[in-house]
């Protein structure tokens, strides 16, 4: 579909006990394509009664869908896999659409959330609880898992794809129900994944989805029928999430942002570590909770690793995401590009050296802002703290091993880390002292697969049980302890 003006952009419906739905809202914000800067739809600010209807089918639909048997539910997200798979190209080129990322990339974030469904499906096993006979005589004890109720997911943008599986799938799998709140920047995406879970011929009411904003989700948290709430965004989105939902009695898990250090050692293999870092720095346009942003060059290696960068991310081709030779697409809105694009004055003011400057192609239709590495910058500064989430990289350099690890476990957040090295002794000890929660060894982006939790630290991660993997089984299950004699 091409949208020339405001005018044609279709508004996106709700999707409330198996129906697709209008709006009766009376604002919309509207949704670009980053690429050209054309509105391609608008998302409804859901009305209160419209909130409150989304609620009220999950929680219509709990008693039944719990009952459910496992087996049977896991049955329901074979189908979903299946779709998924099927519908894949066509998921991925919404994605790429209305975020900006190339399509070769929601691919592989697509592939990721396929993964989760995937693990969802191992359910019957999964929620398995234990026993012990004669734990006092002819007195037995078991435990069981059991669902909560009414869920929440509120997804970002920079994942329309993968997040939302990250969220939903292993909820309904767990015989939880759910409400679907994603970015309103990056709708449609969503959508298409809900529309073909509702292909599967899964009962109405399990999965519900309404559009909105701050005042929506403020509602769905404070709603006194929804018990969990799983949100991914900025650290300070998180951090206020998980305190207002904390203090209703809620379970939370709420995700953060990040500053990711990359430490490259002197005996790092450069060639692999530079392909690795421009990935990690560049790839979806620097907009990801994973993204290097920070490159610590460690003593001799700096001038040399710095030029590698500079001449890699200088050849990057820009363009649009569904053009098959674009390496980096734009970023999601104007509002987005302009922040990023404002780090690098800040970075000049700083004391940072631009090595190379992305504001080369801000004149450019869309929402793009090129590659930027700034060289020498100062720890401690704005530029080396705060998460920018652009494609803007910097680059500081510590001495040794030792201050590299300083300057990391400085930041307040504490998502990922990651070291280039060939030597054992420098691994293990980063390993063992970096405070992180994803470590990576010679890889430039540390995200676990599906079956382990992503485990961020520190201002990246507000609540006691992660995302994914067994965590997320523990996230949308409670335990019950059965005490019996027989």
């Amino acid at each position: 579909m091409t949208v020339t003006s405001e005018t044609q952009a279709p508004t996106n419906p709700l999707y409330v006990s198996g129906q697709w739905t209008p709006s009766a809202a009376d604002e919309a914000l509207d949704v670009f394509n980053p690429a050209t800067g054309q509105v391609i739809s608008r998302t409804p600010l859901a009305r209160p009664d419209e909130v409150d209807a989304a609620v009220a089918a999950a929680k219509a639909a709990f008693p039944s869908w719990r009952r459910v048997p496992p087996p049977e539910r896991a049955r329901y997200l074979f189908r979903y896999r299946d779709l998924l798979v099927k519908h894949s190209d066509e998921i991925a080129r919404i994605a790429s659409r209305e975020h900006g990322k190339t399509v070769a990339d929601a691919k592989g974030s697509l592939q990721r959330g396929i993964e989760v469904v995937e693990f969802a499906c191992g359910i019957p096993t999964l929620m398995m609880g234990e026993c012990l006979e004669d734990v006092a005589a002819g007195i037995d004890t078991r435990s069981i898992r059991q669902p909560l109720g009414v869920c929440l997911g509120v997804t970002p943008f920079n994942f329309p794809v993968m997040i939302p599986l990250w969220m939903f799938p292993l909820a309904l799998a767990c015989g939880n129900t759910f409400v679907l709140k994603p970015s309103e920047k990056v709708p449609q995406s969503s959508i298409r994944l809900v529309e073909l879970l509702h292909d599967t011929g899964i009962p109405e009411g399990v999965l519900n989805v309404v559009h909105g904003a701050a005042a929506q989700v403020e509602q769905l948290i404070d709603h006194p029928d929804v018990r969990v709430i799983s949100i991914v965004g900025s650290s300070e989105a998180a951090a206020a999430v998980y305190a207002r939902a904390a203090a209703r009695g809620k379970r939370v898990q709420a995700l953060g942002g990040a500053k990711n250090h990359l430490v490259v050692m002197p005996d790092a293999d450069l060639d692999m570590a530079t392909e690795a870092i421009i990935q990690s720095a560049y790839g979806s346009t620097g907009q990801r909770c994973m993204a290097g942003s920070v490159v610590d060059a460690v003593g001799s290696v700096g001038d040399e690793l710095v030029e590698r960068i500079r001449a890699r991310a200088a050849a990057l081709r820009l363009g649009p995401g569904d053009d098959e030779a674009t390496e980096m697409g734009p970023l999601v809105n104007r509002a987005q590009r302009d922040r990023a694009a404002s780090y690098i004055d800040l970075g000049v003011e700083e004391g940072a050296k631009v090595v190379l400057d992305g504001r080369s192609e801000l004149e450019r239709d869309g929402f793009f802002l090129g590659p930027t590495l700034l060289d020498e910058v100062k720890p401690g500064s704005r530029v080396s703290r705060d998460e920018i989430f652009g494609p803007v990289l910097s680059v500081i350099r510590p001495k040794d091993l030792d201050e590299a690890l300083e300057l990391v476990n400085a930041s307040p957040k504490g998502n990922g880390a990651v070291i280039f090295s060939r030597d054992a002794g420098a691994i293990r000890r980063f390993c063992m002292e970096v405070e992180a929660g994803m470590v990576g060894v010679n890889v430039g982006v540390p995200a676990p697969m599906a079956f382990f939790p992503f485990a961020g630290w520190k201002g990246s991660f507000f609540g006691d049980l992660h995302a994914t993997g067994k965590d997320g089984v523990r996230f949308y299950t409670e335990s019950k302890v059965i005490t019996s004699r027989v």
